[in-house]
């Protein structure tokens, strides 16, 4: 098979197509570690924001952009009942979680901000 022929203006994009493919191959050879929270030694204890939390982590990544702007922190600490500082430590700081009850309410806002509809 000859090699194919591939125009000086698209050698750019395509090296990079292939970067992100190789990227995406690499991903799903490892998904089934994706989700793994491992069991620790240590039982009863609070779970800490890290790697052990990866549930946490992928949410704290979709809400940190809606939170630089301006009071975007204080908005929505009185949204969930907290000060803008819990706010900052949950998502800047990366120090703490929240509980339960919290955290699904940090969906529910999520999901609605996507939509395009400003929380009360």
């Amino acid at each position: 098979m000859s090699p194919v022929h591939i125009p000086k203006r698209l050698q750019l994009p395509s090296q990079l197509m292939l970067l992100i493919l190789e990227a995406a191959a690499d991903m799903a050879r490892h998904s089934h570690q994706a989700f793994r929270i491992p069991r620790s030694k240590r039982r009863g204890l609070t779970l800490r924001p890290g790697r052990d939390t990866p549930l946490w982590n992928a949410l704290a990544r979709a809400v940190r952009p809606y939170l630089v702007r301006y009071g975007g922190q204080a908005n929505l600490g009185r949204l969930l009942g907290l000060p803008r500082q819990r706010v900052h430590a949950y998502f800047a700081g990366c120090t703490q979680m929240p509980d339960a009850e919290r955290a699904l309410e940090l969906l529910a806002w999520l999901a609605m901000v996507r939509h395009g509809r400003r929380p009360a």
